[in-house]
């Protein structure tokens, strides 16, 4: 993923906005969609009258599984926060540099 305001070597972004206004200026944009929709027909990606598969079982689950990460690792922060106020001299004979750095902040925040 590129940084905000990084120049992205091949891409310009404004050749999706003319893209964008020649669509709306034409109204053309049903069109695209017609055409879009004919061709998924053809290669059998949709069918008349029929429920779409969609992949939210599998969206839920990332979900699910990001979430158990994100809670241990809160259990976790919240159990060497307690040592810290409890056994400070001890906690920093057993901890190592990294693990404080990889606690300090909450999970949610390191994205």
């Amino acid at each position: 993923m590129w940084p905000a305001g990084v120049n992205r070597p091949g891409f310009d972004g404004s050749v999706l906005s003319e893209f964008r206004s020649r669509l709306i200026a034409g109204a053309a944009g049903t069109l695209l969609l017609d055409r879009l929709l004919a061709w998924c027909r053809e290669h059998h990606l949709l069918r008349a009258r029929d429920r779409q598969r969609t992949d939210s079982t599998h969206v839920r689950a990332a979900i699910r599984a990001r979430n158990r990460v994100e809670l241990v690792g809160e259990t976790m922060r919240c159990a060497l926060n307690s040592l810290a106020g409890v056994a400070p001299v001890w906690l920093r004979t057993l901890s190592q540099p990294e693990g404080s750095m990889r606690y300090a902040r909450r999970a949610r925040d390191t994205r």
